[in-house]
């Protein structure tokens, strides 16, 4: 007879997972999570964490960047990556008239180039004068203390709520480190947004 499998996403040991001897300091509100509570799904993303990303772009004569957490490979043949931008930053609005976006990976050593990305609004501060950074492909800034960064062609744009996804086609990119203590959601969650929420 086939061992009983706990149901998918729950620990062993948790409520429902057939498994004896519960553990009485199971988190509650992973507990809820588990059971379907209103708040399941921001109990879920509260504990989750995932590289961050700086994501630059320029349009005529106009360059910007910002801290992006919403991001991700969408396709492996044709390599595709998709960058949700806040339809509320200067960034966004650069994006919409431009034709590529450059994506780039930081280490903790570079975490104050997050903060600045995340915490100034391009509608206040020039960030690029306050950072080192190298025109690159298709002429968009590549931050020269990236630990990797890579550029893609705007494929399209889709309404994601409060953010845009800008699907990308990678065409260029450089790994400049191992990628081994990335600038993770945990090392900024804290930040005071450089624009209203």
């Amino acid at each position: 007879m086939a061992a009983r499998v706990p149901a998918l996403g729950v620990p062993p040991n948790a409520p429902g997972s057939g498994v004896h001897g519960v553990d009485s300091t199971y988190d509650a509100a992973v507990s809820d999570a588990i059971s379907g509570s209103s708040d399941g799904f921001s109990s879920i993303v509260d504990r989750l964490d995932y590289p961050m990303f700086v994501v630059t772009t320029r349009a005529v004569n106009e360059r910007s960047g910002c801290l992006v957490g919403f991001a991700t490979q969408s396709a492996i043949d044709p390599p595709r990556f998709l960058v949700g931008l806040s339809d509320k930053n200067r960034t966004f609005r650069v994006a919409t008239a431009a034709d590529h976006l450059a994506v780039h990976v930081l280490d903790r050593r570079h975490l104050s180039l997050a903060r600045l990305f995340g915490e100034r609004t391009g509608d206040e501060v020039d960030k690029f004068a306050r950072c080192h950074w190298t025109e690159g492909p298709h002429g968009l800034p590549i931050l020269d203390d990236a630990a990797a960064w890579f550029t893609g062609e705007i494929l399209g744009r889709f309404d994601l709520g409060d953010h845009v996804g800008f699907l990308l086609a990678p065409d260029r990119g450089e790994l400049r480190g191992g990628l081994t203590d990335l600038v993770t959601f945990r090392d900024v969650r804290d930040l005071d947004a450089g624009h209203d929420p």
